[in-house]
């Protein structure tokens, strides 16, 4: 009798195997899901940094699993690969994780600009978007050139502009930045040097004189640069740092008596992982925010209640509504609603890239999407189109006030008057140097 139940064991998962191999691909279980490539640099010299965006970014997909049943009921898996935030690791990780999923890849967040431009090519090839919210190449805002690139919310020209445009409004208006002195300390990479074009457009327009002091990796070492500062002593400074050379700069500028209020950095240099380590040194100091503040709302809420305190966290609970946690937090959901926005036209199911790139290309994160996302003030409308990858780049002043950061000023806009030149231009280069032809919208909004 045994012997019997046992064969007909056996014979049931034969039977069921065999039915299971007869269904089609997106009625299996495991073939419904959605596969995330997480690239991170939880170890090396940014790590600090690196790790509670990472955090915040997985901690969106397990919420989304947890509390709605994946993405229109579509499981959203992820894998994380460890970039080191080296280029070369970055490609590795790219090719490995391509591939993954029932679907491959649903997008790619690079989290590096040098990262960026050495997989934009290779992305247009495989058909699988980068989004790059707040960095990558600037240029990249046109999407009838860079079909695959989504710098969604802003880019470091927008940025760059801002820092002007607020500097100016303090001397009393632009026009006033005549014969100031303005030093751009920046990481020597393709990161830091992607402000420079901008800021000497800026430059010849407003007739400020630019001083350029690159920082070398990992920027543990400025001395020398801030002993410049000193010297030179601008009328302001703006920091294009990452990882601990933004704590080490406001270190360096405390010691060489460099006012904090005169300096102003970029978005990835307004965390509390930047200020913290300055200690009271920090008090002062200002900084850029766009789509993230620090703080927590229904989301994060949301997070605690169906991710943390069911022991499923990825990093520690009390980071949660920490800038870096929610930047992360936030790429997470512009990648989620990619996928959504695509599902309303191709169906859902695990789709691919090329699919997820249309739904990239056509959100509408307005003020009612934003609050149904538990995000109200954290973030600003994210509205796409073919043509244009951005979709707003409104941004705001946040100040260190030796404990959190504080908005400090209104909401900024860049002015695309001076920044759209400058992106005709460069995507004539790109067109020129690739043999490309831009991509013509008129045809994508008629299909």
């Amino acid at each position: 009798m045994a012997i019997e139940h046992a064969r007909s064991a056996i014979l049931t998962v034969i039977v069921g195997a065999a039915l299971t191999a007869l269904l089609p691909r997106h009625t299996r279980a495991a073939d419904h899901e959605q596969f995330f490539p997480v690239l991170v640099h939880r170890t090396g010299a940014y790590a600090p940094n690196g790790a509670p965006f990472a955090n915040g970014y997985v901690d969106y997909l397990k919420l989304v699993n947890a509390r709605d049943g994946g993405i229109g009921g579509v499981k959203a898996t992820y894998e994380e690969c460890e970039t080191g935030f080296a280029t070369d690791r970055g490609i590795e990780c790219y090719e490995r994780l391509k591939g993954r999923g029932p679907t491959g890849a649903t997008a790619f967040h690079p989290m590096s600009t040098g990262l960026t431009a050495a997989v934009t090519d290779r992305s247009a090839v495989d058909r699988i978007p980068i989004i790059t919210p707040g960095y990558g190449r600037s240029e990249s805002i046109d999407g009838a050139m860079f079909r695959y690139n989504f710098p969604l919310g802003g880019m470091y020209w927008t940025a760059a502009d801002v820092l002007v445009q607020h500097v100016g409004a303090k001397e009393g208006g632009l026009g006033s930045l005549k014969g100031k002195r303005i030093a751009l300390v920046y990481h020597d990479s393709p990161f830091g040097k992607e402000p420079i074009a901008l800021m000497q457009q800026r430059a010849r327009l407003h007739e400020f004189d630019l001083q350029l002091l690159p920082v070398t990796h990992p920027g543990l070492e400025q001395k020398a640069t801030w002993l410049t500062v000193r010297q030179l002593r601008p009328d302001y400074v703006f920091l294009w740092g990452w990882g601990a050379m933004n704590s080490t700069a406001i270190k360096e500028a405390v010691a060489t008596g460099y006012p904090r209020e005169r300096i102003y950095g970029v978005w990835w240099a307004g965390a509390e992982q930047d200020t913290r380590p300055a200690g009271e040194g920090a008090k002062g100091y200002n900084a850029l925010s766009f789509q993230t503040s620090s703080g927590r709302g229904q989301v994060h809420r949301d997070i605690v209640r169906y991710v943390h305190d069911r022991g499923d966290g990825t990093g520690q609970k009390d980071e949660i509504g920490e800038v870096l946690y929610n930047r992360g937090m936030v790429a997470a959901m512009l990648s989620v609603e990619g996928v959504r926005r695509a599902q309303v036209k191709y169906g859902r199911k695990p789709l691919t890239g090329e699919q997820v790139r249309w739904g990239l290309e056509n959100l509408a994160i307005d003020d009612a999407a934003i609050a149904a996302l538990g995000l109200s003030g954290f973030m600003t409308p994210v509205v796409t189109s073919c043509s244009d990858h951005m979709g707003g780049n409104q941004v705001w002043i946040q100040t260190w006030d030796g404990m959190r950061w504080q908005k400090s000023s209104d909401i900024y806009a860049a002015d695309m008057q001076v920044i759209a030149p400058m992106v005709r231009s460069a995507v004539q280069r790109y067109g020129e140097d690739k043999k490309l032809k831009a991509w013509d919208c008129a045809k994508e909004s008629s299909n």
